[in-house]
């Protein structure tokens, strides 16, 4: 994950500097990443939402750097459908929309169009708002339901059902009781016949019991990312690409 934003909830993954999101990609790329995630909007709970022009300009700076500097996948953070397809005109081949293709009727079809990759998250709510007292009457029948049905709306649209990866959207509109019953019931959401991935990395969800800051949350998400290769996530979106992967091996072995 590389955010190129002055406001990620996490301090060690805004880059805003070019030379330096330059570094980062080869780093991540030779510590063993198999895709760069960028976003240029901050999504943590809160956050305030920011103009496509200013996402625009963000990536327009960034995006064609990264692409020069690796040969992974990118993939971009964004659920506006302008921003989806500078995106994709610059390199990338991946849109991770936090919407679910829920806020912008046209994403859908720029995905379609060009034939790239979505990932449908879950979300209860908006970024800002999502954290004030989410309810749940049965949580992970909602999340599967709610995918499922994008699912559909997705291949209806035209987008190749191969082209979709699912996410549960832990931290997004969910409760601390609420994230741990996603990990240990992930498996469940093998029935959408999509790999899965999980967002996990560094959330406050990991340093609550402790009352850790981000910065000291990685032996947490190691640990957590350990449970969810074993309950069935096939990706794994992290800020520490070399601890992540040595977990990884480790589990698949």
């Amino acid at each position: 994950v590389i955010n190129i934003t002055p406001d990620s909830f996490y301090s060690g993954s805004r880059y805003t500097d070019a030379s330096i999101v330059e570094r980062v990609v080869r780093e991540m790329t030779a510590e063993g990443a198999d895709l760069i995630d960028l976003g240029a909007e901050s999504t943590r709970p809160g956050s305030e939402p920011v103009s496509g022009k200013e996402e625009m300009q963000r990536l327009q700076r960034i995006l064609p750097i990264a692409r020069k500097s690796t040969h992974l996948p990118i993939s971009v953070d964004t659920y506006k459908s302008n921003v989806a397809a500078l995106a994709i005109g610059c390199g990338a081949s991946i849109i991770n929309d936090i919407s679910g293709l829920s806020f912008d009727p046209k994403m859908v079809k720029v995905i379609a169009r060009n034939r790239a990759s979505v990932v449908i998250m879950h979300m209860k709510g908006k970024p800002r708002t999502m954290q004030r007292n989410p309810r749940y009457n049965d949580m992970m029948h909602e999340i599967y339901s709610y995918l499922q049905d994008k699912i559909e709306y997705a291949t209806a649209s035209g987008i190749e059902r191969t082209r979709i990866v699912v996410d549960p959207g832990l931290g997004f509109g969910k409760r601390l009781e609420d994230n741990y019953e996603i990990i240990r019931r992930l498996e469940e959401l093998h029935g959408l016949h999509r790999p899965i991935m999980v967002g996990h990395s560094r959330k406050s969800f990991i340093g609550k019991a402790f009352r850790l800051v981000p910065e000291q949350r990685l032996e947490g998400s190691l640990a957590v990312e350990a449970l969810l290769i074993r309950n069935g996530a096939s990706i794994l979106r992290v800020h520490d690409v070399l601890e992540a992967k040595k977990v990884a091996i480790l589990i698949d072995h």
